[in-house]
């Protein structure tokens, strides 16, 4: 059996934001020649979720306000977790939302539904922050 690690880095601009990475994750399979096995994409930072769903402009924006429903980012006296950093709300979005993803590889492909697609979703962003990605297999 063999194993791949791939770290992603990223940059978000803005305190929330949503990127598509299954280019990414498809590029770090090909490099890894896995042909069958699973892939695990997990994010490394406490304020960040990896999922999978569709890529839509609408359902983006459906989580953005569910979410801020959920865990409303103000006001920031709500809760106890801040102090040091005003990001109590990133941290349940981020445990509403999940941590990692799990997607099997057949034939050295990601073995996906019709509209599936796999997002890294930052929740504390303006700062670096990283995922990783582990494939196991043959």
């Amino acid at each position: 059996m063999k194993s791949y690690r791939k770290e992603l880095w990223f940059h978000v601009p803005s305190r929330r934001g949503l990127v598509n990475i299954t280019p990414q994750v498809e590029e770090a399979l090909r490099e890894s020649g896995i042909k069958e096995g699973l892939i695990l994409v997990n994010a490394m930072n406490i304020t960040a979720s990896v999922f999978i769903n569709d890529d839509e402009s609408g359902l983006h924006h459906d989580y953005e306000v569910w979410l801020e429903k959920l865990a409303p980012e103000k006001p920031y006296s709500q809760y106890r977790h801040n102090g040091f950093e005003d990001n109590a709300d990133a941290h349940l979005k981020r445990t509403v939302m999940g941590r990692e993803v799990v997607v099997a590889v057949t034939e050295g492909r990601l073995d996906f539904g019709t509209w599936e697609q796999i997002f890294y979703f930052e929740f504390d962003g303006k700062r670096d922050k990283h995922a990783l990605i582990k494939i196991i297999g043959e």
